[in-house]
């Protein structure tokens, strides 16, 4: 993966899961060295032109709140997983129809139907790590996490495009 459309949280929501991943390090499981955030899409390449197109549909869209409340651990990732309602895939969808045959190389993964939005809390667990890792954490509460940025990121450079800033009302 080269790019991905990420959804960032609200301070209050981004200091919950910081702490988490602090007592996942307690246990000495490793966490990721990114911002909190869920991923919508991802592709090899999301072009400019299509940023675009994305930004502008983007700004009509009414982005709901996430509530992360499901502890989920497979294929050694450690996740907590985002409720879904219909206004949360509706989101999903329409950025989805922006970028079908738009983008090289889709992650299938992220596409509308396979799609279960999380927020990792540790990757490429070992079965050990995965074991302490869901002891230290479980059971875990609900967070409630308001979207403050969209930001296309470059998974190897860390560079960010921001599509819109939701926080005090900037755009």
């Amino acid at each position: 993966m080269a790019q991905a459309l990420e959804f960032h949280f609200d301070g209050d929501a981004d200091v919950a899961v910081r702490g988490l991943w602090r007592r996942l390090a307690d246990n000495g499981v490793p966490s990721p060295a990114t911002s909190p955030h869920v991923t919508f899409a991802a592709a090899g390449t999301i072009p400019a032109a299509i940023r675009g197109a994305l930004r502008e549909d983007l700004r009509l869209l009414s982005i709901p709140s996430l509530w992360l409340s499901i502890l989920t651990a497979a294929e050694g990732e450690l996740a907590l997983t985002a409720v879904v309602d219909t206004e949360l895939l509706a989101v999903h969808s329409a950025i989805h129809d922006v970028l079908a045959k738009r983008v090289k190389q889709p992650v299938a993964r992220y596409l509308p139907g396979s799609w279960m939005p999380h927020c990792v809390l540790a990757r490429d667990l070992e079965p050990a790590q995965m074991t302490a890792g869901f002891a230290a954490l479980y059971p875990v509460g609900s967070i409630k996490a308001r979207i403050t940025e969209i930001v296309v990121v470059d998974t190897h450079t860390g560079e960010a495009d921001v599509l819109r800033d939701l926080e005090d009302g900037h755009e």
